[in-house]
């Protein structure tokens, strides 16, 4: 005898329309973020060796860029800035003509409210040994220093007209920090992204390349354990309750469970962080013909998505914009 089954799944896979009517993850260009590296002193922009694709930016190119993410409807762009001239304290970093603040203030001016201006704050592309903090007589991170460094940044940032301060430092109380230095400067409309489980990952390789990073050791001391899940939450509730406007998870692909933990206890929205070294190697497969390069880039940010995900910063951000649109 021979079961005919009368639960049949396959119904709803039957036809691309019936597919595309129940799908229940979907993207959409205003959910991206555009990641994007300006550097003082060159005279055209560079293309970044180890992330395909990826440049590091003139003000004018960045100009432009930022004006076709606009176009293709991404919902913002995360600025990052690579110095001339780099020191103990980073002070480029506040520098009011320092090139990440001048980078925010060319493309607010370019873009206008077309798209959310964001821009990272954190030491580590200003300092000369690579660090996210300023360091005490010892050679360690002094956090409670560094968030007198992230105060005056944020000032700085807010007043070039970034709208979205990236807190990416990882600094015990950055958050607090940075809203009541904002709050008492009449900042009170400037937003807080906190990157709050951000993890001392071996996914970042490209991006020290991206921002020429002086970098010796590593972050261990204040990025966290690969291995920790439950710690993630935490630092994603500690921000929540410092101020922040939204909480991220970084990276993205071998931390979706920790990205699923943070958005089913966030009051507050949660982003996720598709990384250089997560594009890095998209790009490398694709470019041996291993992979379907747009299947891939489309199936790794909707697992983003799917996961809690309400936005993904991405490299691939305004390509895909273009491929929904």
């Amino acid at each position: 005898m021979t079961l005919t089954p009368t639960i049949r799944p396959r119904r709803l896979r039957a036809t691309p329309a019936m597919r595309r009517l129940t799908t229940e993850t979907r993207l959409h260009p205003a959910e991206l973020v555009l990641p994007m590296f300006v550097r003082e002193g060159i005279g055209e922009p560079l293309p970044i060796s180890s992330m395909p694709g990826v440049q590091q930016h003139t003000i004018d190119s960045l100009r432009r860029a930022a004006a076709e993410a606009a176009e293709a409807g991404v919902g913002g762009v995360m600025l990052f800035g690579v110095p001339e001239i780099r020191d103990a304290h980073g002070t480029a970093a506040d520098d009011p003509d320092g090139i990440l603040n001048v980078a925010a203030r060319a493309v607010a001016e370019e873009i206008g409210d077309a798209l959310v201006v964001q821009t990272d704050l954190c030491l580590d592309e200003f300092t000369d040994h690579g660090h996210c903090g300023v360091l005490d007589l010892a050679g360690r991170v002094d956090n409670d220093a560094t968030l007198e460094r992230y105060r005056s940044m944020a000032l700085a940032q807010a007043e070039a007209g970034s709208q979205l301060l990236g807190l990416s430092g990882m600094m015990d109380g950055q958050v607090a920090a940075v809203r009541d230095a904002l709050d008492g400067a009449g900042f009170h409309d400037t937003a807080i992204l906190g990157y709050s489980a951000k993890y001392a990952s071996a996914f970042y390789g490209p991006f020290r390349e991206a921002v020429d990073s002086q970098l010796e050791g590593d972050r261990s001391t204040y990025q966290q354990d690969p291995a920790n899940r439950r710690e993630g939450v935490r630092e994603a509730e500690l921000d929540v309750l410092e101020g922040a406007d939204i909480v991220m998870v970084k990276p993205a692909m071998s931390y979706l469970d920790v990205l699923a933990d943070v958005a089913a206890v966030s009051p507050v929205p949660v982003w996720a962080y598709q990384v250089s070294g997560e594009a890095a190697m998209i790009e490398a497969a694709a470019a041996h013909g291993w992979i379907d390069r747009r299947r891939v880039i489309e199936e790794s940010v909707t697992g983003i998505k799917r996961a809690g995900a309400d936005a993904v910063l991405s490299y691939f951000a305004t390509e895909i914009a273009g491929w929904i649109r």
